[in-house]
């Protein structure tokens, strides 16, 4: 489904794009996908030469679910002196906290086509668990303990 944008963004860019199919859940839960990311932008990283890219000009990217996943394979690879840096990390409306579903940019967009409140949390409980039974406690912040709600306040936050 992303072959098109792929190729425009490749002609566009005068880059070359590597598309990574990863494993999806239900089926593959976390960090099956997250594992297929790593490895294969690894693998691209150690044989840039087979490909002539330049080491220097390397960049991840990836939207909703893959955001999170380029987001997350960029983080992994900072502290690696083995690899060539990435050059930069593009997310498009990446899902990147599930700490709390009733910040103001989730109660502002509830109801808003594709990707509703609900259907971020049932998504992301697919991912983590394969399945959506605790969706509720989830989406009243239940889900998480309040020595870690107060610990990561300063940056999950209403204010």
């Amino acid at each position: 489904s992303y072959e098109r944008i792929c190729q425009y963004i490749a002609k566009e860019s005068d880059s070359l794009v590597v598309s990574v199919g990863y494993r999806l859940a239900p089926e593959h839960k976390y960090p099956a996908a997250y594992e297929d990311c790593l490895s294969a932008t690894q693998h691209f990283l150690q044989h840039l030469q087979h490909y002539a890219v330049d080491p220097a000009r390397v960049t991840v990217c990836g939207d909703s679910a893959g955001g999170n996943l380029a987001a997350a394979v960029s983080q992994t690879l900072a502290g690696r002196s083995d690899l060539p840096r990435l050059r930069a990390q593009i997310l498009i409306y990446p899902g990147l906290q599930a700490l709390d579903f009733n910040l103001p940019s989730y109660q502002q967009n509830r109801g808003v086509p594709l990707l509703f409140r609900e259907r971020a949390a049932f998504f992301a409980l697919l991912y983590l668990n394969g399945d959506a039974l605790h969706m509720q406690e989830v989406l009243e912040g239940s889900h998480i303990p309040p020595d870690m709600r107060l610990k990561y306040s300063k940056w999950v936050s209403p204010d």
